[in-house]
This record gives C-alpha cells, sequence and structure tokens, in this order.
C-alpha cells in the first residue's frame, strides 16, 4: 500500500527519520559524476550515494579496496555540484577509518569540508565504534553499513547471502541497535535474509535501508548502472533492470561508427 509523500525541497537526515515514522519508502542511489548526479536528484530520488562501487564502475577494479580518500572527494565534489533536493551520502573508503578514531575524524572532516557532502557512510558494527563516536562529535552524520561488508570482501572470501546462521544474525540484530545508540541516522543492510532485515527495521527507529534484504525496510538502494542496465554482466537476483542501456549505447554508438565512415555523419545541416 503506498503512503502520501510530504513533499521536501531539500531532504536531511531529519527527513529521513520522519519519513520511517510516516511509513514512506525512501529511495537512494548511487551516482558519481555531475551529469548523473544531474539526472538522478531531478528525478525526485531522496538519497544519493557516493559509493566505493565507484573503484569497481568507474575506475574497473575487482573490490571497492584500491579507491582513496582523494578519488571518493572528487567524487563527491562532482555529485554535490549537481544536487538540489537530495541528501548526499559520502562512503568512507578502506583504510581510512578502520584502525584509528583519530584517523576517522580526519578523512571524515576532509569529505565535508573538501566535497560539500552531507554526511559519511562506514561499514561495520561494534568494532569500529570508536571511530563512529569521533565522527559524530564532530557535528558529522554517520549512515552505517551491517550484513555484506564489500571491504571485506577479503575476510568474508564470497559475495555470498550474510547473517543466515543464528549467531550471526543475533550479532547483525545487536551491532544494528548499537548504531542507532551511537547516534547513527541510518543504516544500510545489505545481502541478508529478508526477515532478519525486516526484524531489524522494527527493532531500532532509524531508517533501514535495503539492497538485497527484501522489502520489510524503510527504503532500497541499487547501483544507478546496474539499474539502468549500463552494466551486462552482473546478474544477482535483488538487481532489477529498468532499462538496458547497454544494448541501446552499443547500437548508438556503432551507428554513429558506421555513419562518419559512410560521411553520412556530418550531413549539409549538421555543419556551418
Amino acid at each position: 500500500m503506498s503512503v502520501a509523500k510530504k513533499d521536501y525541497k531539500r531532504i536531511t537526515t531529519k527527513s529521513l527519520v520522519e519519513m520511517k515514522q510516516n511509513g514512506e519508502k525512501i529511495s537512494m542511489l548511487t551516482a558519481y559524476d555531475y551529469t548523473m548526479a544531474k539526472i538522478v536528484d531531478a528525478a525526485g530520488i531522496d538519497v544519493i550515494l557516493v559509493g566505493d562501487s565507484a573503484s569497481n564502475v568507474m575506475a574497473g577494479h575487482e573490490t571497492t579496496l584500491p579507491i582513496t580518500l582523494d578519488q571518493m572527494i572528487y567524487h563527491a565534489s562532482s555529485v554535490v555540484r549537481a544536487a538540489e533536493r537530495a541528501l548526499v551520502v559520502v562512503d568512507l573508503p578502506f583504510g581510512t577509518y578502520q584502525s584509528d578514531p583519530k584517523e576517522a575524524l580526519r578523512s571524515a572532516i576532509r569529505v565535508m569540508k573538501e566535497s560539500g557532502g552531507h554526511a559519511v557512510k562506514l561499514e561495520g558494527g561494534k568494532e569500529i565504534k570508536e571511530s563512529i563516536k569521533r565522527i559524530l562529535q564532530a557535528g558529522i552524520p554517520v549512515m552505517g553499513h551491517l550484513g555484506l561488508t564489500p571491504q571485506s570482501i577479503y575476510k568474508f572470501g564470497t559475495y555470498t547471502v550474510r547473517a543466515k546462521e543464528e549467531e550471526e544474525a543475533e550479532k547483525l540484530i545487536e551491532d544494528a541497535k548499537t548504531l542507532e545508540k551511537l547516534g547513527c541516522f541510518a543504516v544500510v543492510l545489505e545481502k541478508i535474509p529478508a526477515k532478519l532485515a525486516k526484524k531489524v527495521a522494527e527493532s531500532i527507529s532509524i531508517p533501514v535501508i535495503g539492497i538485497g534484504a527484501g522489502n520489510g525496510v524503510d527504503g532500497q538502494v541499487l547501483v544507478v548502472h546496474d539499474m539502468l542496465g549500463m552494466t551486462h554482466e552482473f546478474h544477482p537476483r535483488f538487481l532489477r533492470r529498468y532499462m538496458n542501456l547497454y544494448e541501446d549505447m552499443s547500437t548508438a554508438i556503432s551507428q554513429y561508427v558506421d555513419d562518419v565512415k559512410s560521411v553520412d555523419f556530418p550531413n549539409e545541416n549538421e555543419q556551418y
């Protein structure tokens, strides 16, 4: 059942909490550049995530680990210049917050000052609580991320569904409650059983955004290139492709090549 949407001129962390309280689902997509972010924002998205998935999507790395803080700031600043309505959340990349709360704070401050982002996102629960506390004490909003945490891929060894066993599920619930208690404004749950995700969403007051976590949570996030079908090798169960831009773009580019070769482009109306 759909819920009447409140007309927000600018989405804030407070807006997201209100949406959860009112039963309005939260929409979230990634973006990494000005042009894409402009389109996503104008379409009415609530949250734009400048994800460290830029490491895969934009740079072609196998994992999210190689992307640097400087690169994240570059992508984030491009997105911020485009966003007029959406809340812009920026991933802190691997190695910038896990080992030292002071380094975590420095990293978050750089993101906020140099990119103009509105919040940062960190992967992990109790093991990074001191880093989260430091960042929050500085007045920087934090979004958590539990379940499948891609920065820990070599620890897990696979991108399979997380928290299927009772022990890991209980830890995830406790971590979610810890993030709420610390003061995080929202949490992403990635690739966990739908029943568990629903249980988490019902047990905490902050919004829970899912990716591969069913529809019992407070909102959904996808990588925009996957959702638009610009990527074509990636076929997880949770992904719905709303377009097939890979084929459309390939066809258009092939046609352009043919037109150039045959001197069909430019024609008389396309020159000065």
